[in-house]
């Protein structure tokens, strides 16, 4: 039988004095078990929750896009398993663009924040949603792992 993967963490909170209640929504242990139930390979991940400011920032220097968005993920190295190798990277969530998201789908804070660090987890160890292909395999990654963890589908 396999192990599950490690995850080393770090949580970043620089808009906490501005967005209490989302750093209120994210008790480290919650935010673990989320990106845990998303990680196939060990990983270094650093969660950082920023205001809209430092989201444009982030988005315009390394996507070209104008505005904030809801996460960002920085993936620095990607596992191999044969060397047993971790995956690192950062997954930086915009604070006012979460809250917004979560308003207009009716969602509460907490299970938005699961949805959008599982998807961060999933970019981070290679996953994306270039092609329609690519994007179905990892919306129904998502939605196997955010119900496991006992959220709704985020897709139904």
């Amino acid at each position: 039988m396999s192990r599950a993967p490690k995850l080393t963490l770090t949580l970043q909170f620089p808009a906490a004095k501005a967005w209490p209640a989302h750093q209120a929504a994210l008790p480290r242990a919650s935010v673990a078990r989320w990106i845990k139930a998303a990680l196939f390979v060990d990983a270094q991940l650093t969660v950082r929750l920023v205001d809209a400011e430092e989201g444009l920032s982030l988005n315009r220097t390394w996507r070209g896009q104008n505005h904030a968005t809801n996460v960002l993920t920085f993936a620095y190295a990607e596992g191999d398993e044969a060397d047993d190798a971790p995956i690192s990277g950062d997954l930086i969530l915009c604070c006012p663009v979460v809250e917004r998201e979560a308003a207009e789908q009716g969602k509460p804070l907490d299970a938005h924040y699961a949805h959008l660090l599982v998807h961060g987890a999933l970019h981070a160890q290679g996953y994306d949603h270039e092609n329609d292909a690519d994007a179905e395999e990892m919306e129904a990654l998502e939605s196997e792992i955010l119900t496991g963890l006992g959220f709704p589908d985020p897709y139904a």
